[in-house]
């Protein structure tokens, strides 16, 4: 194979590794040293640009609508946030393995294992979080159509889901190289409206607001342990940072890639999640839209929604591509595009009922809160293992599937992953506080959400500890 000189984005050309504008060929194969290019600072805008986000506004006025003071929203947004740090650091085992998250994961759960468990994370969870931002994108993308003239029905509110949904495939369709250029001017045009928008919510914020009843005693526990859970589940959910770092050379730092995925999400989101709890303490965010429309020019206002809509395209084309890995890891035969259609087409369902059927604040709370209880103990037990392992992680070996390869453990099962996963959401379930269900110890102490911590200390404290007594992964 023939080489030539590296894109600016990282990639080069070449079987498997296009440049942007081409589309990617490349599924879970491993990525040869020849086609690896870049600098770990690359992945500071490649985060940046889906956490410019519209959905972080809506989330911060969430905190706000709670009956929480603005300190102690921000306080939660800032240590909520902090969790972007397991995101970084699993990211790091993306150029030392030189393939996807989806297939790193079977040195955690086994060959046959990691196919259930990917159903659900890989699958099930990424296809709930499209729909999740889709709906955040619709409900702009439809009060834009209104203002346009056209009918508020449901047919156009179907057909701006769709269009939505199609835009955003395409970014996922075409691949890592044009994620990675289109991003950067991305994560830089969001920000510019994005901060505009900023200006005009701190013209109108209220600095020294109080709720009108200030929560107290176990009230006050309660709401700040269900704020945290709503601000935590983002980075929690986002087990794909090593797909994003796979093509940077295996000599990369992997300080530098944990540094660079975690900061280029955590200021973006603390920013504008503390803009969304700016915004709740004088305007009625029950209906985030209208809220922040009725506070801006009316000449800006198409080009406000337009950057929401840009931005969830952006945040679920990251999230479309990794699932499609996903599909693939999973053993499913299907080359890397029509994967990305299938994992689209059950987020567009999911996205039509949540704005069809459901009511959107509704949906966001309650998948918030609900997805901790599996992406909490799975983010635990990834980071663990990583620890364990000192991040040598050998892509050709994961790669096997024979029956007594090196991840085959007993049955292509690997239980100590499994045991954590397992022990660490039900842990997480007996402590979540929802709307529609707060487990037993959560009722026991006063409604107090400690599903992610609790969850998470339980998952890691069995992987370690059944690990080293069943000596499943080897002393470095």
């Amino acid at each position: 194979m023939t080489t030539r000189p590296t894109t600016s984005a990282g990639a080069v050309d070449g079987q498997g590794s296009e440049r942007s504008g081409q589309l990617e060929t490349r599924g879970i194969d491993l990525v040869p040293a020849e086609e690896r290019a870049g600098r770990p600072r690359q992945l500071f805008a490649v985060w940046a640009a889906p956490n410019v986000s519209y959905l972080s506004l809506v989330v911060g006025a969430t905190l706000i609508l709670m009956g929480l003071t603005l300190p102690q929203a921000i306080g939660i947004i800032l240590a909520g946030n902090l969790l972007w740090i397991c995101t970084g650091v699993i990211a790091a085992g993306g150029p030392v393995a030189g393939t996807s998250g989806s297939v790193i994961s079977r040195a955690f759960h086994g060959v046959i294992g990691n196919k259930f468990v990917l159903v659900l994370t890989g699958w099930l969870i990424a296809a709930a979080y499209l729909a999740l931002n889709w709906s955040a994108a619709s409900v702009a993308g439809i009060g834009l159509a209104a203002r346009l003239g056209l009918p508020d029905n449901a047919a156009v509110h179907a057909a701006v889901i769709c269009l939505i949904a199609a835009a955003t495939l395409l970014i996922a369709i075409y691949g890592y190289a044009t994620i990675v250029r289109l991003y950067t001017a991305l994560s830089i045009l969001l920000t510019v409206v994005f901060i505009v928008v900023t200006g005009y919510v701190l013209a109108a914020a209220d600095w020294s607001y109080t709720p009108a009843e200030p929560l107290k005693g176990g009230a006050l526990t309660a709401a700040i342990g269900i704020g945290f859970a709503i601000i935590a589940s983002t980075p929690l959910s986002y087990s794909n940072s090593p797909d994003l770092a796979r093509y940077l050379p295996r000599d990369s730092s992997p300080v530098a890639i944990a540094g660079w995925t975690a900061l280029g999400a955590y200021v973006p989101s603390v920013l504008f999640t503390t803009v969304g709890a700016l915004a709740a303490t004088t305007l009625d965010m029950t209906d985030p839209q209208a809220a922040l429309e009725g506070i801006l020019p009316g000449w800006f206002v198409p080009v406000f929604v337009v950057a929401v809509v840009v931005n969830t395209m952006a945040n679920n084309g990251m999230t479309a591509y990794s699932a499609g890995l996903s599909i693939q890891s999973v053993g499913v035969r299907l080359a890397r595009i029509p994967a990305v259609l299938t994992i689209g087409i059950l987020g567009a369902i999911m996205t039509l009922y949540a704005i069809l059927v459901w009511d959107f604040l509704t949906s966001v709370n309650t998948m918030l809160q609900l997805v901790v209880v599996v992406t909490g103990p799975a983010m635990a037990v990834a980071v663990t293992d990583l620890v364990m392992r000192r991040n040598r992680y050998n892509g050709a070996e994961l790669l096997e599937q024979e029956r007594g390869g090196p991840f085959w453990y007993h049955r292509g099962v690997h239980w100590c992953g499994i045991l954590a996963l397992v022990t660490g959401g039900v842990t997480a379930l007996m402590w979540v506080n929802t709307s529609f269900w707060t487990g037993p110890l959560a009722q026991v102490m006063g409604d107090v959400d400690l599903s992610i911590p609790a969850g998470m200390a339980v998952a890691a404290a069995v992987y370690w500890a059944a690990a080293r007594i069943l000596r499943t992964i080897p002393r470095p």
